[in-house]
Order: structure tokens, then C-alpha cells, then sequence
């Protein structure tokens, strides 16, 4: 497994590409506005060949380049889940909801993901798991063999996604948490904003994380 990570746009919004080295294929998990170029590049200069764009949710800030992605790599599946999926088909209301700068154009996913669900990027397994919340249809991609989890807007280096959105829940976000904090602490978490970190990490110095669990 190969890591790699690039921030920017409006948000300062991380993408990643984690990449199968041997059998040459890697995935771009979101993709935030001016920020995945360099990710392709160097999975060009690898020779790696980028087999799909997998969305942790619809936000402007994680889904702004997908055409980025498949300009470059036309046969890179766009996943999403379903709840999200509107989002993307219609991106011009969060153009005028945060008067945007920039157009995002608008598509269909390719296909649909759910809770549980497998995927591969390779020989590499990935878990699929629903964290509503910040959003109705987050999710979190979750490599159990190598201990990883992307993690999108759920916690975010000492913080959580804002709830404060039209189609937000507190109250599932806290769930969500709870969920996600049964993996092994060791996993590491690569979140949608700030530094990666670990499970064990948030345990310890997140109020919300804390919160959830009702630590005191």
C-alpha cells in the first residue's frame, strides 16, 4: 500500500490516492477544488493506473474536481452513496449556497456504495462504512489488513464536521463516532481536514470523540 496526500482548495480539504504498488492500480479518495492534479500526476509518473474516484460525501469541498479526475483517467469509477448522490447530480445548489467561485459540473455517480459493501483497489480489501451525521450519507473507507481509514468529515484532528447544515444531525454524528471508535485504536485515521492521526489519538485529546463515548 502506497499513501499519498495533497490539501487545498476553499477548505483546505485533503485528497487522497492509495495505491495496490504491485498490481499498479490506486484510487483518489475525494476531490477538492485545484487539488488532484498533483495526485494524478504522480500516479502517472508511477505507473499506476487510477481506477476510480471514491467520494467519502457530496460536499462542494470533496467532490469540486471529479472531473479532474476522469478528464484524466476516463474509465475511473465515481462512487458515492445514495444519499449523497443528489449532491452531485445537482451542484449548483452549493454553488449558490456558498457562492462559489468556481462551477462544479454536474453527473451521476457510477455506481452506488452502502454500508458493508467490499471493495478493491488491487489485492487491497476495503470496508465500506456508513457515518451519517455531518452529512446523511458519509462514509469512511476502512482497510482492515493495513490498519487505515479515510475518513472524511466525521473527526477531523481534534474536531468533528460542522452539523450545522441543512441536512446535518449532532445526534447521528455522535453515533456515528461511536461506531467508528469500536476499530482497533492503532487505525490510522486519514481525515477530510488537518493532519492524519489515530483512532487511539482522537481517544485521547478530542473533547468530541470524548463526548460521544461519554468520557469525562
Amino acid at each position: 500500500m502506497q499513501i499519498l496526500m495533497n490539501t487545498g482548495g476553499l477548505a483546505d480539504t485533503n485528497a487522497f490516492l492509495i495505491a495496490d504498488e504491485n498490481a499498479k492500480v490506486a484510487v483518489i479518495f475525494d476531490a477538492p477544488d485545484s487539488t488532484v492534479l498533483p495526485l494524478l500526476e504522480q500516479a502517472n509518473a508511477r505507473g499506476w493506473d487510477v481506477i476510480g474516484l471514491w467520494l467519502t460525501h457530496g460536499h462542494f469541498d470533496h467532490i469540486a474536481d471529479h472531473a479532474v479526475v476522469t478528464s484524466h483517467y476516463p474509465n475511473a469509477q465515481v462512487l458515492i452513496h445514495k444519499l449523497e448522490e443528489p449532491k452531485l447530480q445537482n451542484p449548483g445548489v452549493q454553488s449558490r449556497m456558498f457562492q462559489l467561485p468556481f462551477t462544479i459540473p454536474a453527473r451521476s455517480a457510477d455506481a452506488l456504495v452502502e454500508d458493508g459493501q467490499e471493495l478493491l483497489i488491487g489485492a487491497l480489501r476495503v470496508k465500506v462504512i456508513h457515518t451519517p451525521g455531518h452529512a446523511p450519507g458519509h462514509v469512511m473507507f476502512h482497510f482492515p489488513k493495513e490498519e487505515v481509514l479515510v475518513g472524511g468529515d466525521l473527526i477531523i484532528g481534534g474536531s468533528v464536521g460542522r452539523t450545522d447544515l441543512p441536512d446535518s444531525s449532532h445526534a447521528d454524528l455522535l453515533s456515528s463516532i461511536r461506531k467508528i471508535m469500536k476499530l482497533p485504536p492503532t487505525t490510522r485515521l486519514l481525515p477530510g481536514h488537518g493532519q492524519p492521526s489515530t483512532l487511539a489519538e482522537e481517544l485521547k485529546s478530542n473533547p468530541f470523540v470524548r463526548e460521544a463515548l461519554a468520557i469525562r
